[in-house]
């Protein structure tokens, strides 16, 4: 994946999620994720805030400009 991305010319997920960042974006980490693989807090960049499950986030994402649940 990291190649085609190269490969493409297309920014990579670091310096997308930096971007991401400095414009303020409100990051959300999936609670479901963090729970099954075991992942604690303190493994995510600190602009992670909030962590929900998808029953929580769908109706903040509703009202939203723009979201993006990966």
């Amino acid at each position: 994946m990291k190649q085609t991305i190269r490969n493409k010319g297309v920014a990579g997920v670091g310096e997308l999620r930096q971007l991401c960042v400095e414009a303020g974006v409100n990051l959300i980490g999936c609670q479901m994720t963090v729970d099954l693989f075991g992942f604690t807090r303190d493994d995510f960049i600190p602009e992670v805030k909030e962590y929900c499950g998808a029953a929580t986030f769908l109706p903040m994402a509703k009202e939203a400009d723009v979201s993006l649940f990966i």
